[in-house]
């Protein structure tokens, strides 16, 4: 089979029943259709009784090749690799744990990171409609832009906390220092009372004024119901904090400003948000090894354990780590590639990106606990009392830290400038594989109008996050936290490892990425796809639901209707794929085995994306009872005026014609057809 060129359909193409066609008005370029083309087009689809259907507008792709490097690396290393990683090391056996760590990334995270980048920059189609492959499946495309959707909600929240505390470090001393502000309760103890403590026990506890900043400035949770009682919970709605939706409402336009021309501009953009973090983070790594305690700190977060291995919550808490930090399921990854140049080697940027996502998970936990470590010195408290994780880490036990440093307004602000950066990527790329979805669905309504669908979009979330300004707001965003993306995204993740590899196939698959990088993915990939990642992903589910409790915060419960509501928001994301494929087979003619059996063949539509468009042209000038000529670099050097032919419809069939392979055709150079390098690439 050879590659379909329109601009060669001057050759006298024959019907079904051998009458000649009459010739169709041929366009001079490849370019996006004039006023004249589309008249043209118009009159013959007219002549041949077939509506003419509107041009999709043309589909963007990536400045670079580094812009999409830098997106998807920036989208990986999250704030999960700063707040998160550190402490379920040093929980689960300090550098014992890096072994059921790399384990799970070879065998879970790689293989299945691999999967989604070829899957989208085979066929340059969003999380939605990239299920042409297998219409059955699309509910998992729905699956991914809701589970996106839910995490933007609550993600630029935590981007608008560290805007607020970049601000508040704008000062010559913090605000959390001390413990004589007017938020200040008289639970509150200053550092230095601490560390002057002569009574501290293990069971020693107390209030820092770094956590009562948070709690009793930032958030306000406690609401006061009269009487001097106080009460926190998600149901004491309270008031609205208007600083906190106006630092929100900041956060919204810098995400829309940096999206608002689709991939070109938040390309540009993240070649300083994704590398930013790395300076900060060795500037800090520098500053901090030379801290007293320190080492101690580092030790702690090193030191192997390795009876810690035999507890299966170690396993995991290394996968469902690996699982989130790469995000798999996400719809991010199928979206982002979608918008490479067809050859590009995903294969090679699989492996690259995941191993340094990984690889700076490691190097921020030694900046972490350098400071952690140093902290400890100066409370002479143990390392293990101190540390903490997740927004306990990032605007309690750090922002503390920070205030036993010199010149410590300067590096928080750092320190709150790395964290607005790395939520950002993240933050970027959850968007976009909402407004791709969207675009690529009803590109004829959409895609000309990507900046308005983003506003609007963006408009909606600030909208329901603004529950999350209030003070039973963190109670808000911790219960979207525990489930919009738990066990929902590993259900997920599963379905389409197997749709992919068992339904659609494991060998059009390798074919498919054979056609893009010239060759097929090795037997580890393929293993992993078909049986390791699925059972680990299984384990990993059926673990979760085994340890499942109700979302806590601070040890407050939540009432029953909350957990349930919590619920609800994790299985609406599921019920998408049965929904979506029940409605699928149910809109197929037929039997219902044929209904089904149509549901899990290809669309007709399904495609390699270097053929997409012009399959489209073909159809809308030459009719499919038309096989098109096409152009075939080597009749040019053997002289032939007539070139083969070929029918795109056979599209799903056969391997397309590399030119690259005219260097070293056994024919062209005298070779023979039995030859087996020929006969190989047939």
């Amino acid at each position: 089979m050879y590659t379909y060129n329109p601009s060669h359909h001057s050759g006298d193409g024959l019907r079904s029943n051998g009458i000649p066609e009459k010739q169709p008005y041929v366009r001079s370029t490849h370019g996006p259709m004039t006023s004249t083309d589309r008249k043209v087009m118009e009159v013959e689809m007219k002549e041949k009784g077939r509506p003419a259907e509107p041009e999709e507008p043309e589909r963007e792709q990536w400045g670079a090749k580094m812009d999409f490097m830098l997106s998807m690396l920036g989208y990986c290393v999250g704030l999960g690799n700063v707040w998160r990683f550190p402490y379920l090391c040093y929980k689960n056996g300090g550098g014992a744990f890096l072994i059921p760590y790399l384990i799970m990334l070879t065998f879970a995270g790689l293989p299945l990171f691999f999967m989604e980048l070829a899957l989208g920059q085979y066929a340059s189609l969003g999380p939605v409609t990239i299920w042409r492959c297998l219409p059955l499946f699309k509910g998992i495309g729905f699956a991914m832009c809701i589970i996106s959707g839910l995490v933007c909600i609550y993600y630029n929240m935590i981007i608008a906390w560290s805007l607020y505390y970049m601000f508040a470090s704008f000062t010559s001393m913090l605000p959390w220092r001390t413990c004589d502000n007017w938020w200040n309760t008289p639970n509150c103890v200053e550092t230095s009372a601490v560390a002057n403590a002569t009574n501290k026990t293990d069971n020693y506890t107390r209030i820092s004024p770094s956590e009562e900043y948070f709690h009793e400035r930032v958030l306000k949770y406690s609401v006061d119901l009269g009487n001097n009682s106080t009460a926190r919970g998600i149901e004491h709605t309270g008031t609205m904090s208007w600083e906190l939706a106006l630092v929100l409402l900041l956060a919204w336009i810098i995400v829309f400003a940096c999206l608002c021309k689709g991939v070109k501009s938040s390309g540009k953009v993240v070649y300083f948000t994704a590398t930013f973090p790395y300076i900060v983070l060795i500037i800090l790594l520098i500053r901090g090894a030379i801290l007293p305690g320190a080492r101690e700190g580092i030790i702690f977060y090193i030191k192997p354990d390795f009876n810690r291995l035999r507890d299966s919550q170690v396993w995991y808490d290394a996968a469902s780590q690996i699982f989130y930090s790469l995000g798999v399921a996400f719809g991010g990854i199928l979206a982002m590639s979608s918008y490479n140049k067809f050859n590009n080697n995903c294969h090679r940027d699989a492996v690259l990106i995941a191993l340094a996502n990984c690889g700076t998970s490691v190097f921020a936990g030694f900046a972490i606990f350098s400071y952690i470590g140093y902290m400890a010195h100066e409370l002479k408290m143990p390392v293990g009392k101190v540390v903490a994780s997740g927004s306990g880490l990032a605007f309690i036990a750090y922002p503390e830290a920070l205030t036993l440093m010199p010149i410590s307004p300067l590096w928080s602000i750092l320190f709150f400038f790395m964290l607005l950066t790395l939520g950002l990527d993240s933050q970027f790329v959850m968007l976009e594989t909402i407004v791709t979805a969207l675009s690529d669905e009803f590109p004829t309504l959409l895609r000309q109008h990507k900046t308005w669908v983003l506003l609007a979009i963006c408009i909606c979330l600030y909208l329901l996050g603004l529950t999350q300004c209030t003070q039973a707001g963190i109670f808000w965003l911790e219960m979207m936290n525990w489930y919009s993306a738990g066990f929902c995204l590993i259900v997920t993740a599963l379905i389409m490892a197997i749709g992919i590899s068992w339904v659609y196939g494991i060998k059009r698959f390798s074919a498919d990425i054979k056609e893009m990088i010239g060759y097929e993915p090795n037997i580890y990939f393929k293993a992993c796809w078909m049986v390791i990642s699925p059972a680990l992903m299984l384990f990993i589910f059926i673990f979760s639901l085994v340890q499942y409790s109700p979302v806590v915060y601070n040890g407050i419960a939540y009432p029953d209707w909350a957990v349930t509501l919590g619920l609800l928001m994790a299985f609406f994301s599921i019920l998408m794929i049965p929904l979506v494929g029940i409605i699928v087979v149910a809109k197929n003619k037929g039997s219902f085995t044929e209904r089904f059996k149509k549901a899990i063949t290809p669309d007709e539509k399904w495609g390699p994306a270097i053929m997409s468009q012009e399959q489209k042209e073909w159809k809308s000038t030459e009719g499919i009872d038309n096989p098109a000529t096409i152009y075939d670099p080597g009749t040019m050097e053997n002289g032939t005026d007539q070139p083969p032919l070929y029918d795109p419809r056979s599209i799903n069939r056969y391997p397309l014609y590399d030119p690259r392979s005219l260097q070293q055709d056994p024919i062209r150079n005298g070779g023979s057809i039995n030859d087996t390098s020929y006969s190989s690439r047939l």
